[in-house]
């Protein structure tokens, strides 16, 4: 619960401009307390390195401080370097971690995915954790330089370089709705979880995909002004950036969570997910479709 200060409490009891931003703050904590499970560990990841996409805003951002205040190195993949070392510096001061750097990844482009992934593998050793977290949401409809329909190559195609997986027109080229566009790559996202775990049984390797919550971020921008105006009235209804990490940084940190690999998270805690994301059939259907839209083979 955050800490109220004497000024603070002088200006509730005086009726001044604090105290709606006091009721507010301590309606939030209620609100907190009653729905969300609350979590803490300290577990440390000293050695350990951890790639973040989209570190430098929001929830990845707030998961890069977390993961780098127990220890890791971390690489914040980010398009905007400008705003990566703004969010760097910050990591840095907060931390006192120095095992923070910035690499270039623009995930609208696979080429300069290709590029990230051949610079990662020459300069480091291991890769511990990868946690896709960027992603874009109800955008106008608008195209990834390979061709795909931005939301389904952000959210969805970059992590394998919806009722309703429409898989006869994935990539919305015969109608484009943003929600459903958007629902269609999140469906993605944890079919494709389910599919990796799979094929990764035996190798140590965990996959987790989950829901952080509906979450105070700039994940709003592309919206219709009526809606982010909504967004702020309900915000007591809605999680900060710090509590929409937490179970990023759960699935990430959390050492017994090896018989749930590609299970679907909530909360810091496994949830259940639709009937879709649950049918192999359509997930193997997805990897294959996936592969061929990038032209890979899994090995």
């Amino acid at each position: 619960m955050e800490k109220m200060t004497s000024a603070q409490s002088i200006d509730e009891v005086q009726g001044g401009p604090r105290r709606g931003e006091f009721l507010f703050k301590v309606a939030r904590w209620c609100l907190r307390s009653v729905c969300c499970n609350r979590w803490s560990s300290e577990e440390r990841l000293d050695g350990k390195t951890v790639i973040i996409t989209g570190a430098n805003t929001g929830i990845g951002k707030e998961t890069a401080r977390d993961l780098a205040r127990r220890g890791a190195r971390i690489v914040m993949a980010c398009r905007d370097l400008e705003r990566a070392e703004e969010a760097r510096t910050e990591v840095l001061e907060d931390t006192g971690n120095e095992n923070v750097v910035i690499r270039k990844l623009d995930l609208s482009d696979t080429k300069s995915i290709r590029a990230f992934a051949e610079l990662i593998n020459k300069e480091e050793k291991q890769v511990n954790i990868l946690i896709n977290n960027a992603g874009i949401m109800m955008c106008p409809y608008s195209k990834t330089a390979d061709g795909f329909e931005m939301q389904l190559g952000v959210n969805h195609l970059v992590a394998h370089t919806w009722t309703g997986l429409q898989l006869d027109d994935i990539n919305s080229e015969r109608s484009y709705d943003t929600m459903k566009a958007y629902g269609q790559s999140k469906l993605a996202n944890v079919l494709f979880a389910r599919s990796l775990a799979k094929r990764l049984q035996g190798t140590g390797v965990s996959v987790f995909s989950l829901h952080p919550g509906v979450v105070q971020s700039d994940l709003w921008r592309h919206q219709h002004q009526c809606i982010q105006v909504a967004v702020k009235i309900f915000r007591i209804f809605t999680k900060t950036t710090v509590e929409g990490a937490q179970t990023t940084i759960y699935c990430a940190v959390e050492p017994h969570l090896d018989s749930q690999s590609g299970n679907y998270f909530s909360d810091c805690a496994p949830a259940r997910c639709s009937r879709a994301a649950s049918d192999d059939d359509l997930a193997q259907k997805l990897w294959e479709i996936s592969c061929s839209m990038l032209g890979i083979t899994w090995q």
